[in-house]
């Protein structure tokens, strides 16, 4: 979410830092600011809105430190406004944060009535209150910071810079990532290796409780106890990302055209396209000793996994529990030891999922993780890895991450269904071969977005959009729900078809729009029966299918034709027009497709 890079440089910083930030600007946010040294003192500058008013703001009011730190805010406590933007400084210190500082009630009860003068509503604050009190004590910063994060509660990654020390920056991290960069006679500080990029490929990343201090010449870094400890420097991938829209008008539409190309490569590091076989990397666990498979994620992500437990259950014989990550943990389940335990993650920084990650390390669960980020948090913390290969996903509403994720999974399902013994050879094959023919399926489907684009038209008019779908395609009804209510603000639900009867149907009438994602399968009457439900009521039925519109027996206001594919695959092929539905729709209603309000890329608080 929230954006930090900081730079102890050769030259002015204040560019350095706004140009870093723009890379971050993926992440969503509402506020943005700076701080360097100017002289010895802490100069600042903040700005609402996007990174262009900061620019603006620079260009009247330069800043020509040459230490500095920068922020990207999206806002948790207290409302958006300059005045909650960070850094947030005194005489002394200025502070960026990621996360959230959960006692910081306490905390600034504790300082007001020391006499500590309050100028934001948010929790970062307290933290530059902590660390002056600290150094008006006669502490140096680097003692002033050991002894503040003591006090410390929640989540958190901080960079600071102090009044009079130019050759000097303080992070931490509790939570939140943070990585730093290794320069000549420069160093760098980001919250995301991407950050990082224009600056150098060589990034160590902190562990959680690591605090370290940073000068031109190199880095000390200590754990929570005060000890020195060593994080390995490593080559960082991020360095060769290109992070721009092409020809596209936004990062979204280049992301859904990207689709069979990533999916491509991600098929091709899991398969033996030769011999129309999956070819995995060695697995901490053999599933067919497995009683029963956990998955966790939040948002998209959890609807892979969704998708996936109908995979898993289907081919592999397997059980599965699918958890939102928020509530996975709380719930306190006993699991056998030895158990497995799949996590999912575009980031790999979701707080919420890497706490549940945790839990199962703790509970003595394999730990097996699918990311799109290999140097992530939750990629260092699992016994094995298997990355999507989809590059960066710069808009908010993943698209690309979402069909890479289901792509590792079902390659990920067909080898334990090989090793439990329910899936052999020809069968391998098949479910194989059906893979690789998804890219062409989806390019297929992008050749004509016309449709799409008329049917925006009416649905920007909706108050209230409905999805149905059976078996895999009711979490793919979920995710066209979601992606609609994220990009275009309509409401929209979700729902699984058989469900209609038992209360949405009171929603339905001449004004509501029902998507239905119906592919042509065992299921495809059971739905056709609930369409009619739909047209007996004048509800506006939307068909995305690859059947005959006029075999349903009912109106059909528009039809969305998808190619015909293996039902193991429609999950994959079917994501594509609810993508497609959305992005048209918020183009149309003139929405900020990328960066829609009040969201988050990568959600690194719970």
């Amino acid at each position: 979410m929230c954006g930090i890079v900081g730079v102890l440089g050769k030259g002015p910083v204040a560019e350095l830092l706004v140009d870093a930030l723009k890379r971050l600007e993926y992440r969503g946010y509402d506020s943005a600011g700076v701080a360097t040294l100017e002289n010895g003192q802490i100069g600042r500058r903040r700005a609402e809105g996007k990174l262009r008013n900061l620019e603006e703001l620079l260009k009247v009011e330069p800043l020509h430190g040459t230490s500095g730190i920068g922020h990207t805010r999206w806002a948790t406590h207290g409302k958006p406004v300059e005045a909650n933007a960070h850094p947030h400084m005194t005489d002394d210190v200025a502070v960026v944060h990621n996360g959230i500082i959960e006692n910081f009630r306490e905390l600034k009860a504790q300082l007001v009535a020391e006499g500590a003068p309050f100028s934001s509503d948010t929790d970062t604050e307290v933290i530059a209150h902590l660390i002056t009190r600290e150094l008006r004590a006669g502490k140096d910063p680097v003692a002033a910071v050991y002894q503040t994060l003591a006090h410390l509660q929640g989540a958190f990654a901080l960079a600071m810079i102090f009044r009079g020390y130019d050759d000097l920056m303080i992070v931490a991290r509790q939570g939140s990532p943070l990585a730093i960069g290794y320069g000549d006679g420069e160093m760098f500080v980001g919250s995301d290796a991407i950050a990082l990029a224009p600056f150098t490929d060589q990034v160590a990343y902190l562990e959680d409780g690591d605090w370290a201090v940073i000068t031109r010449e190199g880095v000390a870094i200590h754990d929570r106890q005060g000890q020195s400890v060593e994080r390995p420097v490593a080559k960082s991938l991020a360095a060769g990302l290109v992070v721009d829209k092409g020809n596209y008008r936004h990062f979204m539409a280049k992301e859904i055209h990207e689709q069979p190309e990533v999916v491509g490569h991600t098929l091709a590091h899991y398969l033996d396209l030769a011999n129309y076989q999956v070819s995995l990397p060695d697995l901490p666990l053999d599933f067919s000793q497995v009683t029963r498979l956990s998955l966790s994620a939040c948002g998209t992500a959890f609807y892979s996994c969704f998708v996936a437990k109908y995979w898993f259950e289907r081919w592999a014989k397997l059980p599965v529990d699918v958890d939102i990550a928020s509530e996975f943990r709380y719930r306190e389940i006993a699991m056998d030891q030895g158990g497995a335990a799949l996590f999912v993650s575009q980031s790999g920084e979701t707080a919420d999922t890497l706490a549940s990650l945790r839990y199962c390390r703790d509970q003595r669960q394999h730990v097996l993780s699918v990311v799109n980020v290999q140097e992530s948090s939750i990629a260092r913390e699992s016994d094995v890895v298997l990355p999507t290969l989809g590059g960066p996903e710069i808009g908010v509403a993943s698209t690309k991450a979402f069909t890479c994720q289901l792509t590792v999974l079902a390659c990920l399902a067909i080898a334990a269904g090989k090793a439990r013994g329910v899936i052999g050879p020809e069968l391998e094959a098949e479910l194989v071969k059906a893979l690789v023919e998804v890219p062409r399926h989806m390019a297929t489907i992008l050749r004509d977005e016309t449709p799409y684009e008329t049917l925006a038209h009416s649905l920007s008019k909706a108050r209230d959009v409905l999805y149905l779908g059976r078996g895999t395609s009711y979490p793919i009804a979920l995710e066209g729900a979601l992606k609609l209510k994220e990009i275009s603000y309509l409401h929209a639900e979700g729902y699984a078809a058989g469900e209609l009867k038992h209360g949405p149907i009171a929603l339905i009438d001449e004004g509501v729009p029902v998507i239905v994602i119906a592919p042509r399968d065992n299921l495809f009457d059971k739905t056709v029966s609930n369409m009619q439900e739909v047209a007996a009521r004048e509800g506006k039925i939307i068909l995305v299918s690859d059947a005959d519109p006029t075999s349903t027996g009912c109106a059909v206001q528009t039809m969305l034709r998808v190619p015909t594919v293996h039902p193991f695959v429609t999950p994959l092929v079917y994501a594509l027009p609810v993508q497609m539905i959305a992005y048209h729709t918020a183009v149309f209603m003139g929405t900020d497709v990328d960066q829609p309000r009040n969201l988050a890329k990568s959600v690194t608080v719970e």
